[in-house]
């Protein structure tokens, strides 16, 4: 019998009452396994309901007993981390060990929530004039949503609802529809935690759902991850609608490697960065740019840890990557391969041709490699979103840097060198919003924020530490002025004497 994954509204299942499902699919398999109920205008409508109500107590309520349910929702989730795992590896594809690092950097925004005390405290100023002191506070929205991509279905969720609820506001949450799951278990453990109903709702759904959450005269901020289309209509459908709004869009993360770089660590990073989950990462490395003359070197160096990578279903412990998310997907992956020499590229490795025995439905690929790209190549200017990595040649470092700079995106990036001096003016000089060095794939922290420039990020705050504070509360000041009590009127006695 096909699984059923319904709403959760107002701190319970709510069927799906419009008659419209979505397929759920095995990756591994190609195997529907799963149906999940779409929303219509007046199911969102409902869920935004649940949330203004809950509002009405929940932004209330102290900062202790919101912390409070929080702590104990972190142990919830740390106690179920493999049992979510296992639900993102069984409708994404990725292995075990990637989903369950996924909940492990989802966890680290918990942690951050339960200590938000110290990023919402305000500031005061006395004696600004004489008895007028101004104060300055941070207070939540009210209803906020959040729209969330498939390649991350529970650390990206994390990185918004935590910090949004411990400051004080409800949350409706539209996740994927290609892997619903582990939102519907989040919110049960949730639940269980303790949070009230309708300060967590989550409904499923697609541009129906998504529209009536941007138009939704209720909802006051929208967060967004995903592709830099559907991010700028985001932005420019929630802003129309007076809505404060972060969308993160996609990526073309480049890694430069100057020629003192330890090529076998730099190999060793590419490969992991550029294959790592199938390469479904906004983070992925997707193009190294190799500086002078260790090009074929270090493109020797990846090939050979590329073809040891075991590929297989992501529940099978001797897997190192899974399949992709959909056979739509793996197709698109592919054409860019089977593209690339006409387009001027060495092919050195072509996975598209791969399949795994006993489970040739699965939406296969294998990895990819292609040497001296051209910037006009397809494979380069797409965001591909797989397990392909492309490999430029240049002879000069101020050569690599502007083609860094001259793409349209400006996600993530990274360093390999052993020169301090050349990573620090690559830090200052290169145009992105987040920076490694010697790090291919440069996450911030929690308690720092997340965010590129450029087409990979539309509005102006960044995601989680900080920015998310700021973004999910909205600032008051407040000027007072109160008499001296010596200047009480008469027949008023304060216990103040009447002379100064």
């Amino acid at each position: 019998m096909t699984k059923i994954v319904n709403h959760w509204i107002g701190g319970k299942t709510v069927e799906g009452a419009s008659g419209t499902h979505g397929p759920v699919t095995d990756p591994a398999t190609g195997a529907v396994t799963t149906k999940v109920a779409f929303a219509s205008v007046d199911e969102v409508d409902a869920a935004v309901a649940a949330a203004k109500e809950a509002f009405a107590t929940w932004g209330q309520s102290s900062l202790a007993q919101r912390t409070s349910i929080l702590f104990t929702f972190r142990a919830l989730l740390d106690a179920h981390r493999d049992e979510i795992a296992e639900l993102i590896t069984a409708e994404h594809g990725k292995v075990h060990s990637d989903a369950l690092g996924e909940v492990a950097r989802g966890l680290e925004i918990v942690d951050l929530a339960c200590g938000i005390s110290v990023q919402l405290k305000g500031e005061l100023s006395t004696q600004v004039a004489s008895r007028v002191d101004v104060s300055s506070i941070r207070q939540p929205l009210g209803v906020v949503a959040g729209i969330t991509p498939f390649n991350f279905p529970a650390m990206v969720p994390m990185w918004m609802f935590p910090i949004a609820i411990a400051c004080g506001n409800t949350f409706v949450l539209k996740p994927s529809e290609k892997d619903p799951s582990a939102s519907i278990r989040i919110a049960e453990l949730l639940a269980e935690a303790g949070l009230p109903g309708g300060v967590f709702n989550v409904v499923h759904g697609d541009k129906v759902a998504v529209d009536r959450l941007l138009e939704h005269p209720d909802v006051k901020a929208v967060s967004f991850v995903g592709s830099t289309p559907i991010a700028r209509y985001i932005h420019t459908t929630a802003s129309a609608n007076g809505k404060r709004v972060q969308a993160l869009g996609g990526a073309k993360n480049h890694m430069l490697v100057l020629p003192d770089a330890d090529l076998d660590a730099a190999a060793d990073a590419a490969v992991s960065a550029a294959y790592g989950s199938a390469g479904e990462r906004c983070m992925a490395i997707s193009a190294v740019v190799a500086v002078g003359a260790i090009g074929d070197a270090l493109v020797e160096k990846i090939r050979e840890r590329a073809e040891k990578i075991k590929i297989g279903p992501g529940n099978d412990p001797a897997s190192e990557m899974g399949p992709l998310i959909t056979k739509v997907h793996r197709d698109k992956v592919a054409s860019y391969v089977e593209g690339a020499a006409a387009e001027g590229c060495e092919v050195v490795l072509d996975g598209t041709g791969y399949t795994v025995d006993g489970f040739e439905d699965g939406h296969w690929i294998g990895i990819s490699l292609l040497d001296k790209v051209p910037t006009t190549a397809k494979a380069y200017q797409d965001e591909i979103f797989g397990p392909v990595l492309c490999v430029l040649r240049t002879e000069t470092y101020e050569e690599a840097l502007d083609i860094v700079n001259a793409s349209p995106f400006g996600n993530g990036t990274a360093i390999f060198t052993r020169d301090g001096g050349a990573a620090r003016r690559f830090q200052l000089e290169v145009e992105a919003g987040m920076v490694g060095v010697n790090v291919p794939i440069p996450v911030p922290v929690g308690y720092h924020s997340f965010g590129g420039w450029k087409d990979s990020l539309f509005g102006d705050h960044h995601i989680y530490g900080n920015d998310g504070t700021h973004f999910y509360t909205r600032g008051k000041v407040v000027t007072t002025r109160w008499p001296d009590p010596a200047d009480a009127p008469a027949g008023v006695d304060l216990g103040f004497p009447r002379n100064h």
